[in-house]
């Protein structure tokens, strides 16, 4: 069994995309389709940046959405197969995209305004995320409630969870985290994303969403939200709830290992979550497509 999986944002890098789009015309012609959905060249910063445009939240999401489903078109031309699709927050739009339920100027138009919605919320309530490094979860969840205003936004693997919240209560917990000897790590966000800060984003994509019908997935969708598989008539409420509640990327790993996943294949740019699924299980075999030379690393996921 092959699982599908797409990278959220923080993967972001200039130059992303450009090598498929050169080298391959179905990934070209995803930029374009992408390009026009957007109405704004998206592939030329994608392509040359500025890096300060990219990191936009409401131009990075859609620019990572692009690059991934080019990277997925490719690799499935190429001959990539799959059973079961998952992604890491903004992932679970492409994953919809290459399950088939969610159309990919639909997808593009969705995460423009999803974008737009988080990057308001965090400019009318700042917040902030940071990484808690080599604790386990019970730890990391009381010292977010120590600090105060602070929820942990995602748990990514073993000994990583990432925390979100005001910018004075992150303050606060990195502080007790450099007095317990535990090691962090900012993360360069525009707000506190998986948050219940992130509630007035929810609000406004709400309408957005429940204008979507979604299709019947021809491969199973494991939502990292709930770590389940869940069916079409629970994805708009799904993609809703992600907003604001945490990420258990691990544990959808380990839910798709336990429905018999062998490969993992990591589609767009980095290698990010490559690594997550290593650490949830080090021999996991894994395999990754941002451009053209890797796509011989298939054949030996």
């Amino acid at each position: 069994m092959i699982a599908l999986m797409f990278p959220g944002q923080g993967a972001q890098v200039v130059g992303m995309g450009r090598d498929l789009a050169d080298a391959f015309p179905i990934a070209h012609h995803t930029f374009e389709e992408a390009d026009d959905a957007v109405g704004y060249g998206l592939s030329r910063v994608c392509f040359e940046g500025p890096a300060e445009r990219l990191v936009a939240t409401e131009v990075c999401q859609p620019a990572l959405l692009a690059t991934s489903i080019a990277a997925f078109r490719v690799a499935r031309a190429e001959g990539l197969g799959g059973d079961i699709v998952f992604g890491h927050s903004l992932g679970e739009y492409a994953a919809l995209v290459a399950a088939g339920s969610l159309d990919f100027g639909a997808a593009l138009r969705l995460v423009a305004e999803r974008g737009a919605a988080m990057q308001e919320a965090g400019d009318a309530l700042p917040g902030a995320m940071i990484a808690l490094l080599g604790l386990a979860d019970a730890d990391a969840e009381g010292l977010c409630a120590e600090a105060g205003d602070v929820w942990p936004a995602n748990y990514n693997c073993p000994g990583q969870v990432v925390a979100s919240g005001t910018v004075a209560g992150i303050d606060r917990l990195e502080r007790l985290a450099a007095a317990g000897g535990t090691k962090s790590a900012r993360l360069a966000v525009s707000g506190a994303f998986h948050s219940p800060l992130m509630a007035p984003a929810a609000k406004r994509l709400a309408p957005a969403l429940a204008a979507w019908e979604p299709s019947q997935p021809s491969l199973a969708f494991l939502s990292t939200t709930t770590a389940r598989c869940e069916p079409t008539d629970r994805l708009r409420a799904v993609l809703l709830e992600q907003l604001t509640s945490p990420v258990r990327f691990g544990a959808a790993v380990q839910e798709a290992l336990g429905r018999g996943a062998e490969q993992f294949v990591e589609l767009g740019p980095g290698r990010v979550l490559s690594g997550l699924v290593r650490r949830v299980r080090r021999d996991a075999r894994v395999a990754q497509v941002s451009a053209p030379e890797n796509l011989a690393s298939l054949a030996t996921a």
